[in-house]
C-alpha cells in the first residue's frame, strides 16, 4: 500500500516543496524513515505510533512502515513532518477517503494526538500558494498567524482525530478567515520625546537618522540621555509597509518568536541584546543556522549600548551586514542568507570614566586610557555609521523646566511625510529609504545646488574624508533635503550633514 502527501520544508527564508511518502508492506512491525531526517524526524515513528492509536485510529502492527521524504538529498529539520507523516500512513491504509490532494500538512504530534505549533509557519504557507496548492493544514496555534495570506484556504488543527474527521466529512473545520494586514499605531505605553529635557541637537539628528534610515553614533558622558533618547527611537519610526511586514514576520516564524496574540510583525521591531552577545548570537547560528539579532531587527532599530564594551568580534560581525543589508552564515551542510538593513543606533562614553571632554568633571582616566577605549571602535565600522552625534550633559535650568517639549507624534508626522517622498522615488525597486540606495541611485537622486556643491568640494580634503563618508553624507543630506520638503539638495542642507560627520574628527583624532 502506499500514498503520497504534500507537505513544505524550510532551508533558512527559503521555503520548498516535500513529498511525504508512505509504503506498506507486510511483515515484522518497523518505522523507517529516509530522506535525510535528523533526530527530532527520526523521533517521530514513536510520536506517530502512539498518536495514531490514541486517536482512536489503527496503525497495522503486522506491517512494515517506510516513509520517504522527498527530496531525499536535502536535509530535513524539525518536527513539523509529524502530520503529514501521520496523514500518509493513514492514507495508505485506506482510513482517508475524502479529497486532500491538493493539500499541505504541516504539524508536531503529540503521544495524545494533539496537534502543536512549529515555526515558520508563515513562509511555508506562501510556499504552498506560490506552488499553486488550494489548502494548507496548520496547528491551530499557528493559523492566525497565517491567516494574513490571502488565496489560500488555511485550517487551524487541534488534534489528529479532528483532522480525519474534517477529511472524511464528519465534522467539517470552517477555514480561517483571512486577516487583511494593518500597522500598528504607536502604543501609549512606550517613553515619548516630549519628556526628553533639552538635547535638541540629538533629537534633530534621531529624526533624521529615522526619516532616512541612517545609522547613527551617539558619544556622551554617562547620564546625558543616550539610552533614554534611543528607547524613544520605536515612537518616531515611520510606518511599515505591507511587504516589510511579511518579511520580518518570516524572519520571527522561523526563529519561533511570534505568539498568539501578536501573530504578525506589523511594527518597526526595535533590539538591544546585551554587550555580552556573541558573534553568532549577533550574526545567527547553528547547524542549520537560525537568524540572529541582525536580522531580527531587519526593516528596524538595532541598539548596541556600551558600543566598547561588545567584543571586537562581535563588532566586526556588523561591518558587511549593515553595508550590504544580508549576511550569508556558511555551514558545512548550507550556507543560508538573511536579510539585515537595520537602523543601527549606537552609544558610548567618551573614556572609560566617561567624563573625557566633560564641560565641568574632570576625567579620572590614566593617560593613554581614552585614546585606548575610543580605540575599541574601529575606523572601518565607525565609517559605517551615517550620523555621529554628541550628546552633552543637561543643564539643572533645563531639567527643572517643566514645559514639556515637542511630542513623538509630532515628529513622526514628519518622518513620515519624509519616508512617503522616498518610497514614491524608489517604486518599483526593493529600496524604502535613502540610507540604502545605490551609487547609481545616489547620482540620480542626490542633485546640489552649485553653492551646496562648492561646500563639499571644499570640505572633502579639508576633514579627509573617504568614498564611503562622501557618499554617507549625500545621503543624509537628501534625507534632510526630504524633511524640508526640497527638490535639490541646497547648501543648508548640506552644512547640517557635514556637522554629522565631526565627532570622530574631535574624538578619534585626539592625542593625549
Amino acid at each position: 500500500m502506499f500514498s503520497k502527501i504534500k507537505s513544505v520544508g524550510l532551508m533558512g527564508l527559503e521555503s520548498y516543496m516535500v513529498d511525504v511518502e508512505a509504503n506498506i508492506t507486510q511483515g515484522k512491525f518497523a518505522v523507517d524513515i529516509v530522506g535525510l531526517p535528523d533526530t527530532a524526524v527520526s523521533e517521530a515513528r514513536q510520536r506517530i505510533l502512539a498518536a495514531i492509536n490514541n486517536s482512536g485510529l489503527e496503525m497495522n502492527l503486522a506491517s512494515h512502515y517506510v516513509f520517504n521524504l522527498a527530496p531525499a538529498d536535502v536535509r530535513k529539520e524539525g518536527s513539523l513532518y509529524d502530520l503529514p507523516m501521520a496523514v500518509a500512513a493513514l492514507s495508505a491504509t485506506h482510513q482517508l477517503r475524502g479529497n486532500y490532494r491538493d493539500a499541505a500538512f504541516v504539524g508536531e504530534l503529540s503521544l495524545s494526538g494533539a496537534v502543536k505549533s512549529v515555526k515558520g509557519v508563515l513562509p511555508m504557507v506562501l510556499a504552498a500558494k506560490a506552488h499553486g496548492l488550494s489548502e494548507v493544514y496548520v496547528p491551530a496555534e499557528n493559523c492566525r498567524e497565517a491567516a494574513v495570506i490571502d488565496g489560500v484556504r488555511v485550517y487551524g488543527v487541534q488534534t489528529l482525530e479532528q483532522l480525519v474527521k474534517h477529511i472524511n466529512d464528519e465534522e467539517p473545520i470552517a477555514p480561517v478567515a483571512h486577516r487583511p494586514f494593518e500597522a500598528l499605531q504607536v502604543p501609549d505605553f512606550l517613553p515619548d520625546f516630549k519628556d526628553v529635557k533639552g538635547q535638541y541637537e540629538v533629537k534633530r539628528a534621531l529624526e533624521v537618522a529615522a526619516a532616512g534610515g541612517h545609522n547613527v553614533m551617539m558619544i556622551g558622558p554617562p547620564g546625558s540621555g543616550k539610552s533614554m533618547l534611543a528607547k524613544r527611537i520605536p515612537t518616531i519610526l515611520p510606518d511599515i509597509t505591507v511587504d516589510e511586514a511579511l518579511e520580518t514576520t518570516k524572519i520571527y516564524s522561523l526563529a519561533g518568536n511570534l505568539s498568539a496574540d501578536r501573530p504578525v510583525i506589523n511594527y518597526r521591531p526595535f533590539r538591544a541584546p546585551h554587550h555580552s552577545v556573541s558573534p553568532a548570537g549577533l550574526a545567527g547560528g547553528g547547524t542549520i543556522p537560525k537568524p540572529g539579532e541582525l536580522s531580527l531587527a531587519h526593516n528596524g532599530v538595532l541598539f548596541l549600548d556600551e558600543l566598547p564594551e561588545f567584543s571586537r568580534q562581535s563588532m566586526e560581525v556588523l561591518r558587511q551586514p549593515i553595508e550590504n543589508g544580508t549576511i550569508t552564515i556558511s555551514r558545512a551542510s548550507c550556507a543560508l542568507t538573511y536579510p539585515c538593513r537595520v537602523m543601527l543606533i549606537c552609544a558610548m562614553n567618551p573614556c572609560p570614566c566617561g567624563y573625557y571632554g566633560h564641560p565641568t568633571r574632570k576625567c579620572t582616566c590614566p593617560p593613554g586610557a581614552p585614546a585606548r577605549y575610543l580605540s575599541k571602535v574601529s575606523g572601518p565600522l565607525l565609517d559605517r555609521l551615517d550620523i555621529h552625534v554628541e550628546v552633552p550633559p543637561v543643564d539643572y535650568a533645563l531639567l527643572a523646566d517643566k514645559e514639556e517639549g515637542e511630542p513623538s507624534a509630532v515628529i513622526r508626522e514628519r518622518v513620515n511625510r519624509a519616508r512617503q517622498i522616498q518610497l514614491k522615488r524608489f517604486a518599483g525597486t526593493n529600496i524604502t529609504c535613502n540610507a540604502h540606495m545605490t551609487p547609481s541611485l545616489t547620482r540620480q537622486y542626490c542633485e546640489l545646488t552649485p553653492d551646496a556643491a562648492k561646500v563639499l568640494e571644499a570640505s572633502f580634503d579639508k576633514l579627509g574624508l573617504s568614498a564611503r563618508a562622501y557618499d554617507k553624507i549625500l545621503k543624509v543630506a537628501r534625507t534632510i533635503a526630504d524633511l524640508d520638503g526640497a527638490d535639490m539638495i541646497e547648501k543648508r542642507h548640506l552644512l547640517e550633514a557635514l556637522q554629522y560627520r565631526s565627532l570622530d574628527r574631535k574624538f578619534w583624532k585626539t592625542e593625549e
